[in-house]
């Protein structure tokens, strides 16, 4: 049985994790994270297990690396999709990948991590999605610059009555909005819409940018 740790603070991405890991025979999470503090607490409680962890977190990564050494654990940071696989590329780690990740291919780096192989999300293959992704590129086109804003802060986990304070208007229209870009995007809830996103980067990159628009317009406010 392959034990799982999982720490990330975005919780929407945390949770679409889980349940694609949930199903899986010879998988048990056996813990889930939300700070740096949690997951070294953790480890240190579940020993020998596979800890996939957000780079979001801004973890001492020297700390835990010797945390999972004595613990006998092995590490797999989830890189954010800007960052560089480089940036990783230390003694210690089992493993990076970035978020937009499918699930079988997690699937395929947390065996090889398990079996004590080193693995790395290679970055011909993240061009070679980015380059085909259609799907995501005619979503992207669909929507309305409103909704695409609507669609960055559901990724980052907002539920509607702060989306609707950032964007200054009602949780009702906020609903409204979401009703029209699950019918855009054929997805269900929020949950399938971040997972959507993050796993399509052309609009996942579209979401980034309007992301950092609203960041932009609140520093300046």
């Amino acid at each position: 049985m392959t034990k799982i740790i999982l720490a990330d603070n975005q919780s929407i991405f945390r949770a679409g994790l889980a349940k694609t890991l949930v199903l899986q025979d010879g998988i048990r999470i056996v813990a889930q994270c939300m700070d740096s503090e949690r997951l070294l607490q953790a480890v240190r409680t579940f020993r020998s297990s596979i800890v996939l962890f957000a780079s979001s977190l801004q973890m001492n990564l020297p700390a835990l690396i010797q945390s999972a050494r004595g613990a006998g654990s092995r590490l797999i940071v989830i890189a954010e999709n800007t960052e560089s696989l480089h940036s990783y590329a230390v003694p210690g780690l089992g493993g990076v990948v970035f978020r937009d990740i499918s699930g079988a291919t997690l699937l395929e780096c947390i065996q090889s991590v398990a079996s004590g192989q080193t693995y790395l999300q290679e970055k011909l293959g993240r061009d070679l999605a980015e380059e085909t992704d259609m799907v995501g590129a005619r979503v992207r086109d669909r929507l309305t610059p409103k909704e695409i804003k609507i669609v960055a802060l559901i990724v980052q986990g907002f539920k509607n009555k702060e989306i609707a304070s950032h964007l200054g208007t009602t949780e009702q229209v906020i609903k409204n909005y979401l009703r029209n870009v699950y019918d855009k995007t054929g997805v269900s809830d929020r949950l399938e819409l971040a997972l959507f996103t993050i796993h399509h980067r052309t609009l996942a990159d579209a979401a980034a940018i309007a992301n950092g628009e609203m960041d932009l317009q609140a520093t300046n406010a």
